[in-house]
């Protein structure tokens, strides 16, 4: 059998290697393949009884759909699935494509029960349209990550002039909280799984083996088990006091554990990423984000304190982002000494409405969005000022030129704010703070 990755931000795929290591440990014969980083290789693809597509965000479904009819036409008889998060919400569409099993939550044991079923039936006794979303706590294996690529073709830490190579696991997945934007939510509806610690500290061991000396927790909320986090990042600097990591964190969990922010700094935490997604509280309140614009400065006052760098994220263009709304967020990014500290495609992300989105449940949205697009995997909406569509476009375009012409994050972040036309700059030095570590590949959904 096959499993596949279109896109998974530049990591080496986990949702290949843990259940390639369930699959093998049943005996079955596994091929993983990350196409982000090379080929399809034809003749594997054509022995497969079993091709699966592993779908955990919304860039890897699109780039599924311009690789499936080659994986089609290479096997026609093999039965395909897809598995990850944006697999259910686009079932209807997957199936129009040939995939016949689609499984979301936790997948491995459903890929482990269709190998069975295939393997004891056959494949067309199983290709019966089916849709499995599993919530059940597992005990997991420790991920397999033989023939994938090594970690050096994958993305890496930078830190001034120097670069570290990056690992990536997952300590847990789901999440307990209900943001109306998030695609965790339609799937795990709240529910929150962690990956029991020694298998997660024993996929790390085998990670910095391999070279790793930074690992990235994937965790929708490193802070949604505070307890199972802390405990694996404290034996991780225990075993390897110099592979630094980075977690993601809520705004509303860096301010309820402010406790524990010393101790991810004890431990070798180079950043937190924090999905911070707007500075105005009308538009966090639409988001359900469950913070304010008081609690972000309040998180980002602990975070300093602490000598932590914090990785905000944001979505800045919104069905009720207007030019005076734009030009204020740049304008607080500077003022706040962040505009070196974020990414500068987070400058340029637009609300993205797919299928299944909570967001589908506000009139208000309900009101502005096009039919769905099939194409781009989501609801279409216009700004009501045309301008503003512009200027996204614009800034769209400067990035990718900016960043072909390797320009820094200081000179990006001026060439943005003049397409903008904010005006003077702030009399404030705008590289006073040193650039934060980040991750070469730049993060997208």
């Amino acid at each position: 059998m096959v499993l596949i990755s279109t896109y998974e931000l530049g990591r080496q795929p986990f949702g290949l290697a843990s259940p390639t290591a369930w699959l093998r440990a049943q005996g079955h014969v596994v091929t993983q393949i990350d196409v982000s980083r090379g080929p399809l290789p034809m003749p594997a693809l054509a022995e497969a009884g079993l091709i699966a597509f592993f779908l955990p965000m919304h860039t890897a479904t699109r780039l599924f759909l311009r690789v499936v009819d080659r994986v089609r036409a290479a096997n026609p008889a093999a039965h395909l699935c897809a598995y990850g998060l944006y697999a259910p919400l686009n079932a209807p569409i997957l199936r129009q494509a040939g995939v016949a099993t689609v499984i979301g939550g936790e997948f491995e044991q459903p890929l482990v029960d269709l190998a069975a079923r295939l393997s004891a039936q056959g494949s067309v006794a199983a290709a019966t349209p089916a849709t499995t979303i599993s919530l059940d706590r597992q005990q997991f294996l420790i991920p397999d990550r033989a023939g994938l690529p090594p970690l050096a073709a994958y993305a890496q830490l930078t830190n001034g002039s120097a670069t570290r190579r990056a690992g990536y696991t997952e300590a847990s997945r789901g999440c307990k909280h209900l943001c109306r934007h998030c695609p965790v939510v339609p799937v795990y509806n709240g529910a929150f799984r962690v990956v029991q610690p020694e298998v997660v500290l024993e996929d790390i061991r085998r990670q910095v083996a391999a070279g790793a000396e930074h690992i990235t927790f994937g965790d929708p909320d490193f802070f949604n088990g505070p307890t199972h986090g802390m405990r694996i990042v404290e034996v991780l600097h225990g075993e390897f006091p110099s592979v630094s990591y980075d977690v993601t964190i809520k705004v509303e969990h860096l301010l309820r554990h402010r406790d524990l922010l010393p101790c991810l700094k004890a431990t070798g935490c180079a950043f937190v990423t924090s999905a911070v997604e707007s500075f105005e509280d009308s538009g966090l309140e639409r988001l359900a984000k469950g913070h304010t614009r008081a609690d972000f400065l309040e998180a980002l006052g602990l975070m300093r304190s602490a000598g932590l760098p914090l990785a905000p994220t944001f979505i800045p263009f919104t069905p009720w982002t207007t030019l005076a709304s734009y030009r204020e967020f740049l304008r607080t990014l500077a003022e706040l000494d962040l505009a070196e500290q974020v990414a500068p495609i987070q400058l340029a992300i637009r609300l993205l409405i797919p299928a299944g989105s909570l967001l589908l449940d506000v009139p208000e949205i309900r009101g502005i969005l096009q039919p769905f697009d099939h194409t781009g995997l989501c609801y279409p909406w216009r700004s009501q000022d045309p301008a503003v569509d512009s200027l996204h476009a614009a800034i769209q375009n400067a990035i990718k030129k900016e960043e072909r012409r390797h320009a820094t994050r200081a000179e990006i972040f001026r060439t943005i704010w003049d397409l903008a036309h904010c005006g003077d700059f702030p009399d404030i030095p705008l590289a006073a703070r040193a650039t934060i570590p980040y991750l070469t590949e730049p993060w997208y959904c």
